[in-house]
């Protein structure tokens, strides 16, 4: 697969901080130049909230971080990497400059993307020597977690070079989308001026507030849209006619005098006023680092719940994330577990993360059932029952779960878990996990399993093959004089031995 190599990103701010959050994050180094006083400390902002957020997103084993490193000089930044994304502000004469400034000290094969949200990419490729490696790659914020990039080209783009980058960004968890024609603001920014246009309107008409109409989007057609888009979701209000019956009964709507859509709304000193005014009352009791957090806590929830399809291929960005987790399991490095006589298998580390946690600020109990089929996966792997096996048709089932909460694990503490093989046969594993505390290592909950081997296919028990039986035999056999753990063998509500 295509992959990045190394990076460089020129311009830190909102969009370029987050650019360089997607590339570290992949294990990706980043050389960055920004001349702002504050360039480290805003991006190191973005960073801590991109972290927190993949904490959230994934338990997939996600590579070592890529190193973040501040150049003096533009050339510095842009010399060896083979991706470098342009995130300067928005001014033509500006970014002009810039990208012929990259596009000198580049290395020739180097891909040259712009986070411009509406400038022509001919208009930005003019005075460069190399205009074919040039393209727009324009992303959504936050970059970090909103997987799509419209990749534009201009007159002088080759195909292969957006081909090229739409390629290299599935490794980095994004999608790219090839426009197939440049036009200013591209696609998905003419779509959100139409809607801000018209949403500017009522406000100036006092038809609405800004907490109204926003309340107006996310408890409707917002909901909609992040799982089906636009003509989808409107293909199943046609019924079962579908589009050409919706187009049928609603498109005459269209020459109705409903939209202001071809009218541009004065921004004067008064609308400027009376909106931030609204938007002060609505949202200000919050910063906007908090609000930051808030967002992709609720973004991170809705790719989870988006991944869950019916049919296994999951929806809009959750079928982003499950890709994106199925390639991060497949090239993350085999780690060697020993397998000791003396000790239970050392399986996983973690963190509680923010959306761990219930009302009281304690990982909730769903969370701890997580944990431990983190774990048994974990032992799975060690035996040979990866993804490739399980996509083969076969796995082990879960059958039987006994947890004892004997602690409490809080927010944003270290947890470990480990594991004891009691027991396996053809079709068997009978094990028993516990979750520690990583600083003092004291025991916070406990569970008793037992996995089936199925033919998923079937939908039946069968024989694991001979040599996921020889690997599991194997603990089995180290395990064997480890003492009984305390609580194994347990009923439900059985009293302790006096």
């Amino acid at each position: 697969m295509s992959r990045i190599q190394k990076a460089a990103c020129i311009g830190g701010g909102v969009i370029g901080g987050a650019w360089i959050a997607r590339f570290a994050l992949a294990g990706i180094d980043v050389k960055v130049f920004d001349p702002h006083p504050d360039a480290k400390r805003i991006i190191g902002e973005v960073l801590a909230n991109a972290e927190r957020a993949y904490g959230m997103l994934t338990t997939a084993p996600l590579p070592k971080k890529g190193d973040v490193t501040f150049c003096d000089s533009l050339e510095d930044a842009v010399r060896d990497a083979d991706w470098i994304q342009e995130s300067v502000p928005e001014r033509l004469e500006l970014k002009r400059g810039v990208l012929t400034q990259i596009d000198a000290a580049a290395q020739p094969a180097a891909l040259i993307g712009s986070s411009t949200s509406g400038l022509m990419p001919t208009e930005l490729q003019r005075d460069m020597r190399h205009p074919e490696r040039l393209f727009v790659a324009h992303p959504y914020n936050p970059v970090y977690l909103l997987p799509l990039v419209e990749l534009v080209g201009g007159e002088k783009t080759a195909r292969s070079v957006l081909d090229d980058a739409k390629a290299k960004l599935v490794p980095i968890g994004m999608k790219g989308v090839i426009i197939k024609k440049e036009i200013e603001a591209f696609v998905g920014d003419r779509l959100l001026e139409s809607v801000w246009r018209e949403a500017l309107w009522l406000i100036k008409d006092d038809i609405c507030d800004t907490e109204t109409l926003d309340d107006v989007i996310r408890y409707s057609f917002g909901m909609r849209w992040a799982q089906m888009g636009l003509f989808e979701t409107y293909r199943i209000a046609g019924g079962e006619a579908g589009m050409r019956h919706f187009l049928a009964q609603f498109g005459p709507c269209l020459a109705w005098p409903w939209s202001k859509l071809t009218d541009v709304v004065d921004l004067d000193d008064a609308l400027v006023e009376k909106i931030s005014a609204q938007s002060d009352a609505q949202s200000g009791a919050r910063g906007i680092r908090e609000l930051e957090r808030i967002r992709d806590q609720n973004l991170v929830g809705i790719m989870h719940a988006l991944k869950a399809g019916d049919d296994g291929r999951g929806w809009g960005t959750g079928k982003i994330l499950a890709d994106f987790e199925k390639y991060l399991w497949q090239s993350a490095e085999k780690t060697e577990t020993t397998v000791s006589a003396t000790e239970p298998l050392r399986l996983l580390e973690t963190r509680v993360n923010a959306a761990w946690v219930d009302y009281n600020g304690h990982m909730t109990e769903h969370r701890y059932l997580q944990l431990f089929g983190d774990t048994a996966d974990a032992l799975l792997r060690l035996v040979g029952v990866d993804m490739a096996y399980v996509e083969a048709g076969h796995s082990y089932y879960t059958v039987e779960t006994h947890i004892r909460h004997l602690g409490e694990a809080k927010l944003g503490q270290g947890l470990y878990t480990t594991l004891q093989l009691l027991s396996s046969d053809r079709k068997r594993l009978h094990f028993f996990t516990r979750i520690h505390d990583q600083a003092s290592g004291d025991l916070i909950a406990t569970a008793e399993q037992l996995m089936l081997h199925v033919d998923s296919k079937a939908g039946k028990s069968v024989d694991a093959p001979a040599d996921v039986q020889a690997k599991t035999a194997v603990i089995a056999e180290a395990h064997a004089n480890l003492p009984m753990p305390d609580g194994a063998g347990r009923s439900v509500g059985q009293r302790k031995a006096q």
